[in-house]
Formats: C-alpha cells, sequence, structure tokens
C-alpha cells in the first residue's frame, strides 16, 4: 500500500508541476517588458482576449523606466491612444504635493524637448522621474488584472512551437511554457522574432538597397557635435599613445579598422549607453563609486579632448524633477561606448550580460575619472563632484538604471519596410497603425583613425522628418509565408535610418496599441495578421484616440504657411532635390510648410538645392523666391534659374526682409513650357553667412 500511495502522490506532483509548466492557453501572448508590451496586454484585455505578459525583465518599462525621463516626443500632437494615457497618468502624479519631495513644483523649470514638460491644457506631463514611469506601468497591469511571469527568458534554440508557418507555443529556460493564438513579440532585441523564423536584418543597409540617402556608412558627415569636428574640438586629435606616432600603438577605444566607404553598407550598429538620473541634490546623492575593473587608461583620450578646450561635459544634463537628470551622451567621448555592442543583437543571454557589464563599468568610470582624475581640468571636476546617482532611484541596483539603452538590434524584414522615403513624405506610406515624428537620429558607430592620422567619431546622424509621418500596418507583421500570427511592435521592419526616428519610445507605445489591435480582429475573423481589414483596423483605432494622420495644427504649426493655400505652383523645401549636409529649422516666426533649410554655415559649396517643377500650361510666370531674413545670414546667396529661353542668375542678400509679405522675394517674369522642366537651384558657394531655403513660387502672369 505504501507503494501505491508513493505512486499517488508522485502523479498528484506531477500534474501539479505539467500545470504550473503547460500553462491555460491565452489569445494573446505578449514577449518582453517594454512600453510597447505593457500597452500592447492593456489593449488586448481591453478588447476582452485573455493575455499574458512573458517579461525577461524584472521591472516594466524598458527605457521608460530606466532613466529615459526626458522623453523624445517629437511633435506631441500625434502621440496619442494609451500613450497619451501614460502620459496623462505622470501627470496626475505630479499634480499631488507629495510628488514634490526634493523640489518645489514652482520651482522646476518645465523644460522639455521644444514642448513645455508640463502641458496642463492637454493633462499630459513629458519629464518625469523613472520610479514614476515604472509604478505607471505596474497600475496599468494591476488595473487591468493581466498576468505577468519575470525574469522569463526565451529559449532561443528551442523554444518557439509552429504548426505550420503559425507559432503554437513559446517555452521559457525556465521550463514554462506559454500557448496561444496571437504572439507579440515587444522587446528590443526581436528574439521571438528570430527564433520564429522571421526574416530581419542587423546593421546599416547601403544606400542603394532602398533608395536613401542618409543611410550606410556616414564617413565626413558632421551633423551634431559628437565628433572631433572645429565644431566640438576646435584642434585635431592624435589617436595615438605618443602623439602623432603610430608604431607607438592606439589609444584605448579606438579602432584601427577602416571604416569603410561612404555609403556602403556593414553590419555595425549605433552605440548603447545607459540614461543616467543623477542629482546635485545632497540629501539625495550618492557619490559616483569606483567601478570594479576601473582602469584610467580607458579615459586617455577624454584627458586630451579637454586639453583641447572642450568644455561642454554637462550639456546633457537635462532637468526631470526633484533636482534630477536625464543624463545622455553629449560630446566626442561621452556615455556612448561607441564600437562594444556590435555582437549585442544575436549574442547568447551570457554574452548579453557581459556587454552590458562593460557597458556598466566603462560609464561608472568615466564618470568616476571625470571626478577624481587629478588630470581633469579643475572647473570640471568640481562641478562633477557636486552630482552623484539619485538615492532614490533603481533601488534594487546600487541606484544604476536597470535598462541598458537598445538604440538598436534586430529589425524586422516584414510585409511593408519603413524607408526615410516615407518618413521625408518623399512616398505616401500605406495603412498608417500611429505616427512618429522625432529627427531620424543614429549615434555613433565607430571611432576610427583618419587618413591623415587623427581619431574621428563615425555614424552620427541627425535629419528631420519635416513634421510628422505614417507609419505602415505592414511594417508591424512579418512576411505572410513566415508567420500569420506575430506582430512586431518594437523591432518593426524599417531601414537603419528610418529606425533612428521609429525607435522612440512614445512611438513604441502607439504602435504596441495598435498591434494588439490588429491582434484583435484577426482573432474575431479567424484572420492571418497580413488579412487583418484596413478599413476595420483604422475605424477601431480612431475610435480608441489613436492619430492616423496629422492634424493641420500639427502639421504647420503657428508659424508655417500651408503652401497650398498659396498661389499658382509652390515647391516646398521639403521637396527640393538637396545635395551636402542641409539642416531643418522652425525658429522663424514665419515661413512656408512644415519648416524651412539651411546648411549650417558651412560655406564649402558643396551644399545645393535644385527646386524643379512642370508647367502645365504654357506662358508667362512670375517666379518668387523664399527664405527666412536674420542678420546671420548670407548676403550674397546665388540663385539660377532655367527657364524656357535659357538661364537667368540672381544674387539675393537675405539678411534683409524679403519684400513680399516678409516671405518671398521676386526672382523675375519668365516665360515656359510643359515639355521643359522649370528650375531653380541655390547653393552656398562663396556664402558669408547662412543660406536658407524655404519654398519657390511660380505664378502665371496675366495678360
Amino acid at each position: 500500500m505504501r507503494s501505491m500511495r508513493q505512486l499517488i502522490t508522485f502523479c498528484l506532483s506531477l500534474l501539479v508541476s505539467v500545470q504550473i509548466v503547460y500553462a491555460e492557453k491565452y489569445d494573446v501572448v505578449v514577449y518582453g517588458g517594454t512600453s510597447s508590451a505593457v500597452t500592447a496586454a492593456v489593449q488586448a484585455k481591453r478588447l476582452g482576449k485573455t493575455v499574458v505578459i512573458v517579461s525577461p525583465d524584472q521591472h516594466l518599462g524598458g527605457l521608460s523606466s530606466g532613466g529615459l525621463g526626458w522623453t523624445d516626443t517629437g511633435n506631441k500632437a500625434v502621440i496619442g491612444g494609451l500613450a497619451r494615457d501614460f502620459y496623462h497618468r505622470v501627470w496626475k502624479h505630479y499634480q499631488k504635493k507629495d510628488a514634490w519631495k526634493w523640489q518645489k513644483q514652482n520651482e522646476y523649470g518645465d523644460k522639455g524637448q521644444g514642448t513645455p514638460a508640463i502641458d496642463g491644457k492637454q493633462r499630459t506631463m513629458w519629464i518625469f522621474e523613472p520610479h514614476v514611469a515604472e509604478q505607471v506601468f505596474e497600475d496599468f497591469v494591476r488595473e487591468y488584472q493581466i498576468p505577468l511571469f519575470r525574469n522569463e527568458w526565451l529559449d532561443r534554440k528551442q523554444g518557439v512551437k509552429k504548426s505550420g508557418k503559425n507559432i503554437t507555443s513559446i517555452t521559457t529556460l525556465s521550463g514554462k511554457t506559454f500557448a496561444g493564438r496571437m504572439f507579440i513579440d515587444a522587446t528590443y532585441e526581436g528574439d521571438l522574432m528570430a527564433t520564429a523564423g522571421v526574416s530581419y536584418h542587423v546593421g546599416r543597409e547601403a544606400k542603394s538597397v532602398y533608395g536613401e540617402e542618409w543611410n550606410g556608412v556616414q564617413t565626413g558627415i558632421l551633423h551634431h557635435k559628437h565628433h572631433f569636428g572645429p565644431k566640438a574640438v576646435k584642434k585635431k586629435i592624435s589617436p595615438y599613445r605618443t602623439p602623432g606616432d603610430a608604431s607607438s600603438g592606439l589609444l584605448p577605444r579606438i579602432s584601427g579598422a577602416n571604416p569603410g566607404k561612404y555609403g556602403s553598407g556593414d553590419d555595425k550598429i549605433q552605440a548603447y549607453c545607459f540614461r543616467m538620473c543623477l542629482t546635485n541634490h545632497e540629501a539625495n546623492r550618492v557619490p559616483f563609486p569606483r567601478p570594479a575593473g576601473y582602469d584610467a587608461d580607458q579615459y586617455e583620450l577624454l584627458l586630451r579632448i579637454y586639453q583641447a578646450g572642450w568644455r561642454e561635459t554637462f550639456a546633457k544634463f537635462d532637468p526631470i524633477p526633484n533636482y534630477k537628470t536625464d543624463t545622455n551622451n553629449h560630446g566626442p567621448m561621452s556615455t556612448d561606448n561607441i564600437g562594444f555592442n556590435y555582437d549585442y543583437p544575436e549574442a547568447s543571454y551570457e554574452r548579453r550580460m557581459e556587454i552590458i557589464k562593460e557597458h556598466e563599468t566603462y560609464q561608472k568610470g568615466w564618470l568616476y575619472f571625470i571626478a577624481n582624475d587629478p588630470r581633469v581640468p579643475q572647473e570640471v571636476q568640481q562641478k562633477m563632484r557636486q552630482w552623484g546617482l539619485a538615492r532614490d532611484e533603481f533601488k534594487d541596483n546600487g541606484n544604476w538604471p536597470h535598462q541598458l539603452y537598445i538604440r538598436e538590434a534586430r529589425r524586422m524584414v516584414g510585409q511593408f519596410v519603413m524607408t526615410e522615403k516615407e518618413l521625408l513624405k518623399k512616398r505616401p506610406t500605406p495603412d498608417s497603425v500611429g505616427m512618429g515624428s522625432y529627427t531620424m537620429d543614429s549615434h555613433n558607430v565607430q571611432r576610427y583613425v583618419t587618413p591623415k592620422g587623427f581619431v574621428q567619431n563615425e555614424g552620427d546622424i541627425g535629419v528631420s522628418t519635416r513634421g510628422p509621418y505614417k507609419i505602415a500596418y505592414g511594417s508591424l507583421v512579418p512576411r505572410k509565408e513566415e508567420c500569420g500570427n506575430l506582430l512586431v511592435p518594437v523591432c518593426v521592419s524599417s531601414s537603419h535610418i528610418a529606425f533612428g526616428s521609429i525607435r522612440m519610445e512614445p512611438v513604441f507605445m502607439i504602435l504596441g496599441h495598435s498591434a494588439a489591435t490588429a491582434a484583435g480582429i484577426a482573432l474575431d475573423q479567424n484572420l492571418d495578421v497580413q488579412d487583418v481589414p484596413y478599413s476595420i483596423l483604422s475605424e477601431q483605432l480612431l475610435k480608441e484616440g489613436q492619430i492616423l494622420e496629422t492634424p493641420p495644427e500639427a502639421k504647420y504649426g503657428r508659424n508655417g504657411v500651408d503652401p497650398s493655400k498659396l498661389k499658382g505652383i509652390v515647391i516646398d523645401d521639403s521637396q527640393a532635390k538637396l545635395t551636402g549636409v542641409w539642416e531643418t529649422s522652425r525658429s522663424s516666426k514665419k515661413f512656408i510648410g512644415t519648416s524651412y533649410s539651411h546648411e549650417s554655415n558651412s560655406r564649402d559649396g558643396k551644399a545645393a538645392a535644385r527646386f524643379e517643377t512642370k508647367i502645365p500650361k504654357a506662358g508667362r510666370y512670375e517666379v518668387r523666391f523664399a527664405y527666412t531674413p536674420n542678420s546671420n545670414r548670407s548676403s550674397k546667396v546665388k540663385i539660377k534659374l532655367i527657364h524656357a529661353s535659357g538661364e537667368a542668375d540672381h544674387t539675393i542678400n537675405q539678411k534683409k526682409i524679403p519684400p513680399l509679405d516678409g516671405v518671398f522675394i521676386s526672382l523675375g517674369e519668365y516665360d515656359f513650357t510643359p515639355d521643359q522642366t522649370a528650375v531653380v537651384e541655390v547653393n552656398n558657394a562663396n556664402a558669408d553667412g547662412y543660406v536658407i531655403i524655404d519654398a519657390v513660387q511660380w505664378i502665371p502672369v496675366l495678360n
């Protein structure tokens, strides 16, 4: 009898273990702990679906709760749905008196990225402390009673089971299996997507792959101040241990490899860092610790940068409430650990942990070095010693962020690939499920030695999208033959440079919401995700407050003039064919369209713009050129006009206010025919200030 009882006990225990390992079948299984994962799960539950979050992370929210409190909003008018609800909940928190523990609310600067931190009219707040964001995500999960399994890592070797092309279950390294009808990969790495056999890309595509201007290797492009160019460091810096002596070897963290040809593709990815939450409020400040493995030699290059006169260490200590910061990379050698993450996207979990630890050691060492090494300029060191880690943040991780900023890892190659052409509105985007608006932004990828023997960074780029853009539903779903029940709202199908804008946290929340809505429709109608009727999807998303196209007030803002309201034919600077480096701006009080462009006062003769149009009816037209005036503009901007009878050259002084409505200057009247392209060309050759391009207008002259 004893053996029989033992057998029964064993069977019961086995049954219990099987019930634990093989969970019930869910309508939607969300893999990931990011902000996108939470909004996807909430939306699935709102649609009446059974849903589970399987999170490899202990903490919810990814970067949104991991230090990135200085939100990369872009144009907040296109942030809707559950994403806007998140920022509304943050606003509600900061309406409480006890939310302002270290600082009075009226002392807070209310500064954000081109927008106030606190928007009382819209009841949203865009700048916040990490622990506040994490609590909002925890509240979402608690309120909607969403099952959540933390620290559950997908078995990337055999943890995805499929029946035909569709996923039936995923299994984690702990042995837990989660069966489902629909799956959402909301991780920064795209591990579920990759393990399921879905196509993806790692690294930068060549410019030629998608016919883009800003993809691929960016040697010679110096957009921001995160390089060793004249805007950042006045003197050229030797990369060698003994300056000027190549035989002495390279300083640490400089690559001796060829960076590649401009515009070519590679398998490298933009740098990662931790978005640190620092404070100079003594009651909450923890002095920067000396990290294990600290090596002052790793920062020898930083000393040379200081010796060259650079003093912008604190330029990205962006203020968040309670005397804290979201501290980001800034400068030629900052918190970005350039070149030490190339294998992260495909690496094993163990190798990823090593990479994360190396980044932590480097970044903690960077802080400790500046605060303690006697060779650091005294004024910089004294100021750094006033700062430290925030004692009341990341309390279970030594006050250090729990999430490394995975700016880019795998990117799906799905049903539709988003490229810069869609973001710049050069090509229409089908089936919008949300919008982005942030600059196409990539951090540096390489630190290398130039042919003349100096150190330089490569890969940093920032190109305006010239206003909000649509994101295609097809970029969230795999090719139909690869998987019919998976959606990917984070590692979306896009080129490297397009992902540089899409990759912002509000957008990930937006896309998580939309992905779950599509999953719900697919479940209701028993469809593959690729076959979800867009008419039904868009109708549902609009009901839920998602923004699928640019509202007029967001498109042109307070100072933009709608080109469609002007006479004749208007070609905006966003439609011009550009060569060289141009940057967009909205700082003037009046301009045509969503922005205007300038060439950063480079005076190199390499920046040119060509405005082209076809005249529908032969006749005489007045040609007008628009620019925004200022005392720092060039007084001798060269313009060439091509008309039916030949060419005409003009020189205009952009320091002066344009005589026509303060926006346009007339270039004269000319004959044009439909069979010949009408052209206006501008360049910055021999300029003595900024060259501005805004728009060109052709107005028929009535007889």
